[in-house]
């Protein structure tokens, strides 16, 4: 069996510039990595990257059914825009086995939840895998830095009411 990378953004570009080379090395060390947009893109950009692309709003529609990864990256963003996948997020933190980072503004679960900073430091086969998945994606860059910052939290205690059974 092998591991599995859920990762929700709200674009291809998103995702790549944010978890583009943390994705790359995922991918390389054997994970299956599956990336769930709001619409439908171009899938070259993760094709580079060793990523796959799902329709996010069949995942969600259908409550995360049959998605059961050992990680979890989300843009902070798509949680504000939808309750659905800000409670996915909440069921893949209270589940525990579930590795969970967050990139982009703000913490998406409000102040009740202890944050930490992770730094995913990329090999150099990500950084230049990233360029091109970047080039592809004709997202205009500065150049492709050494590491990618994300956010991960613990839940401190369930919201009232929260569903915390585990993803899927």
């Amino acid at each position: 069996m092998r591991y599995r990378l859920d990762v929700v953004g709200t674009s291809v570009a998103d995702v790549v510039q944010n978890a583009g080379g943390w994705l790359f090395d995922r991918a390389v060390a054997g994970w299956d990595v599956t990336v769930m947009v709001p619409r439908a893109e171009d899938t070259r950009p993760l094709q580079i990257l060793g990523a796959e692309m799902l329709d996010l709003e069949s995942v969600l529609a259908g409550g995360g059914r049959g998605r059961r990864p050992q990680a979890l990256a989300v843009a902070a963003n798509i949680c504000e825009v939808d309750s659905r996948a800000r409670s996915g997020l909440l069921k893949a933190l209270g589940h525990g086995g579930i590795e969970v980072v967050v990139w982009g503004d703000g913490w998406p679960l409000g102040s009740d939840h202890g944050v930490d900073p992770v730094l995913h430091r990329l090999s150099l086969a990500a950084q230049a895998f990233k360029a091109h998945a970047l080039a592809a994606g004709a997202v205009p860059t500065s150049g492709v830095g050494s590491t990618e910052l994300f956010r991960s939290g613990v839940l401190d205690h369930p919201p009232v009411g929260a569903d915390l059974s585990p993803v899927g």
